[in-house]
């Protein structure tokens, strides 16, 4: 096992996963470095107040003395990556890492095609309230209890790196075609997800209306959560309003309590399923639990809000047409009332030609829908699709917007306005905000 007197230099430490692990070494005592190109990304802001070494990429960062644990976005011809082999530096990538740090914790893995970042932040906060915790979510949060006996942490299927980790247990949400780059067909997902069922060591807790999750084989027990009568943790009597949703929590046929979540669209309300039915069959107090749910403020970029003037801006990272649908049912339950605008930029040019016709019938659920220029990835030169693509198959709109010019959005006043996507949709947010502010409208 790794020792705290070692130097962990991170290779990309400004990723989502890179800068949890980092925090969560650095607060268990770990001696913590990173580089990383000197643009700014949110996750750095509390890597700096961890005052961790943030460094500009540079071969000469590298030490033959530490342990060099490598991003998963950089190849092994990265200098830094290059150099370490060179000089004989142990060098390991994040997620074979993570696979040995969890051996030492009852640990807990969220995985999923869509809701994994919500999930493991709803029950890293659960379990956290009644016992030591350490945990790891993929927006960028990590924290390293040094007394804890669980870790609960955020398993990507991306290239299949999550079958690098053994977990006592596993929340799998959903299994959905995304990836298209790396998995040929949902069926190749669904052999990903199925190779990590052999692997968990006590139990799994999948999502009952997933027809894929329910093909799902194991060595342990499978429990099934939803709102069906045949799930083993069902959901009944549920109320949503606009302060959040509640629901009672039935087990074989006993209800083990009621719960309140201050989040918004069904999603939610199975994702808070999948965390009760884990604090369960672990024994804990159910009633403590519910406690902890009331409290839950979310996690980043994930219906995160603010108001400008009268209009209500939405910050989401969803990036899949289940997501894009779950979202904008979320902003429905919180504000009935209110005009619901989708402004949304596409994550990649292999997922935009994939599932097209899926994204434009998601953005059709909004009441008016603007799109932004194809975010391409690292991995990408160009793409057989455009904007206007997409744009052509939206029947709510589809005006496409330029940083240098948002006017279009100033005719929607007293709205909830979404802007969602994975690469830098937030840049045309900021350029909104701006113009938004400086126009002159009146507010009661």
């Amino acid at each position: 096992m790794f020792k705290k007197d070692n130097i962990y230099h991170f290779v990309g430490i400004k990723g989502s996963g890179m800068s949890s692990l980092a925090l969560v070494l650095h607060q268990k005592g770990y001696h913590v470095q990173g580089s990383d190109v000197e643009e700014y990304f949110f996750t750095q802001r509390d890597l700096e107040k961890a005052n961790i070494l943030l460094l500009p990429f540079d071969a000469d960062n590298v030490k033959a003395e530490y342990i060099v644990i490598a991003g998963n976005a950089f190849p092994d011809n990265h200098p830094e990556i290059a150099r370490a082999k060179e000089i004989g530096a142990t060098v390991i990538r994040y997620h074979d890492f993570l696979g040995q740090f969890i051996q030492e914790f009852t640990s807990i893995a969220i995985t999923g095609s869509h809701g994994k970042t919500s999930t493991t932040g709803l029950l890293a906060h659960a379990l956290s309230g009644v016992t030591p915790t350490s945990y790891l979510i993929g927006d960028g949060t990590g924290h390293g209890e040094p007394e804890a006996k669980y870790f609960v942490f955020e398993a990507c299927e991306y290239r299949r790196h999550f079958l690098a980790y053994s977990p006592d247990y596993a929340i799998m949400t959903n299994i959905d075609f995304d990836h298209p780059d790396y998995y040929e067909s949902i069926e190749d997902v669904f052999s990903a997800f199925q190779s990590l069922a052999h692997q968990v060591k006590k139990a799994i807790f999948a999502y009952g209306d997933d027809a894929y999750l329910r093909k799902l084989q194991a060595e342990v027990p499978i429990y099934y959560y939803g709102l069906a009568d045949t799930d083993d943790f069902q959901a009944k009597n549920i109320i949503r309003s606009t302060s959040g949703s509640q629901f009672d929590v039935y087990h074989q046929g006993e209800t083990i309590g009621t719960f309140t979540i201050p989040a918004f669209g069904e999603h939610n309300i199975k994702n808070a399923l999948g965390v009760v039915a884990v604090a369960f069959v672990e024994g804990f107090d159910m009633q403590l639990i519910a406690e902890q749910l009331k409290s839950f403020a979310g996690v980043k970029r994930r219906f995160s809000e603010k108001k400008v003037a009268d209009v209500m801006i939405v910050d989401d990272y969803a990036h899949h047409p289940a997501e894009i649908k779950a979202t904008i049912d979320g902003a429905r339950q919180k504000y009935p009332e209110k005009q619901i605008v989708a402004v949304f930029q596409p994550h990649t040019f292999t997922r935009t030609i994939a599932l097209l016709d899926e994204f434009a019938q998601a953005l059709d659920l909004a009441d008016e829908v603007y799109l932004c220029d194809i975010f391409a990835s690292a991995r990408e030169t160009s793409g057989q699709v455009s904007i206007e693509d997409l744009s052509k198959r939206v029947t709510k709109g589809g005006t496409v917007l330029k940083e240098e010019n948002m006017s279009p959005l100033l005719n929607h006043e007293d709205s909830v306005i979404i802007f969602m996507g994975a690469g830098d949709v937030q840049k045309f947010e900021r350029a909104y905000e701006s113009l938004l502010s400086k126009t002159t409208r009146n507010v009661l």
